[in-house]
């Protein structure tokens, strides 16, 4: 017999009620039941970071948190960041710096560094960003171009 629950939640805005059994992952409920495909799944442990997710306005990995957790959350995913097919001020800068090669770490990146920079007052430092991004992996970039984008909207942001 399944062990299965009814749960709702809001994904980028928009309310979703789902049923799904309870050993499920929210990147699996998102990725496989909701369609939100941007959210990659990388190593399954929470190592990698290409699953992160916004949950509550923080960032976690979707690898690790059941779907059922998500009961009555918001969840924003890297689809969540683009206003129709106007690109963010963030996703702009990982292209315009060069901050991303074959791309399946870059929403994980994208959602990390998304809410790092809502808690920023100012622009951090090289130091700092890279302290942060260091928590996800890429294997190609080197992370100098993600930090890179970081610091550029940090900036732009600042005003």
């Amino acid at each position: 017999m399944k062990d299965i629950h009814l749960i709702a939640l809001t994904v980028n805005g928009k309310a979703h009620e789902i049923v799904v059994e309870s050993r499920r992952t929210l990147a699996d409920v998102l990725r496989h039941d909701l369609g939100y495909t941007g959210t990659h799944i990388g190593c399954e442990h929470g190592i990698c970071g290409a699953c992160t997710v916004l949950l509550d306005g923080q960032p976690v990995r979707a690898c690790l948190i059941f779907g059922v957790q998500a009961d009555g959350c918001d969840v924003r995913t890297v689809e969540g960041l683009a206003d129709g097919e106007e690109l963010s001020d963030l996703q702009k800068a990982f292209s315009r710096c060069h901050g991303l090669q074959c791309g399946f770490c870059t929403p994980g990146f994208l959602m990390l560094s998304e809410a790092y920079l809502s808690e920023q007052d100012g622009v951090p430092d090289e130091s700092e960003v890279r302290e942060v991004m260091a928590a996800n992996i890429c294997r190609c970039t080197g992370y100098q171009g993600i930090v890179e984008a970081v610091r550029q909207v940090a900036e732009e942001r600042a005003g």
